[in-house]
């Protein structure tokens, strides 16, 4: 009998704490965007970048055990009208040339509750690196039509541009603000178990 309890309580041990381990899930190109608003003259134009790439590890039983390693490509950025985006893509806004990429990699993860937080990492952009914090939802996880495990999550923050360099909303009269409103829309996948080798 004894035995048996020992079984038991190590069973339920185990199997908990392999379920409360981080997973780890890759983000999903096709379905995740980094969108952004940003005060035009008197009102607002708004775009995305579409290429994010990068991992996620999510510990469901706590968040504090999560991080995030993510790039985004500058190119990718789409308004909606491929004159304009050619010309945010220059020196005088972005110079994608010169600095290609968006970075993020975090350093702490503080838990509001089971499926909010905030992040905390070291962000790059326009070669310059601050820490930066904001705070994120978990929308959940699922299997997808193909047999696959995802998980969504969401995230806005508030960023200077000339926090980074850029100097485009020093210019007189320039119709282009500081202020850029940023929202995370990202999509996780997990990775499909390696085969064995025979």
């Amino acid at each position: 009998m004894k035995h048996t309890l020992i079984a038991a309580v190590s069973a339920v041990f185990f199997s908990s704490t392999a379920f409360a381990a981080p997973e780890l899930y890759n983000i999903d190109t096709a379905h995740s965007f980094a969108n952004f608003s940003i005060r035009h003259v008197v009102a607002k134009t708004s775009g995305s970048f579409n290429d994010i790439q990068g991992t996620i590890k999510i510990d469901r039983e706590n968040l504090a055990n999560s991080s995030v390693d993510a790039r985004i490509s500058v190119a990718s950025i789409s308004t909606g009208h491929a004159k304009r985006d050619d010309h945010i893509k220059k020196p005088d806004y972005l110079d994608a040339a010169a600095f290609g990429q968006i970075t993020f990699v975090s350093t702490k993860v503080e838990a509001k509750s089971a499926t909010e937080g905030v992040l905390t990492g070291q962000f790059t952009l326009h070669g310059v690196t601050k820490e930066l914090s904001f705070p994120f939802t978990v929308l959940g996880f699922g299997k997808d039509p193909w047999g696959g495990e995802r998980s969504g999550f969401e995230a806005r923050t508030t960023i200077k541009a000339s926090d980074f360099g850029y100097e485009w909303m020093k210019k007189e009269g320039a119709p282009v603000g500081d202020d850029i409103e940023v929202t995370l829309l990202i999509e996780g996948v997990k990775p499909a178990p390696a085969k064995d080798k025979k």
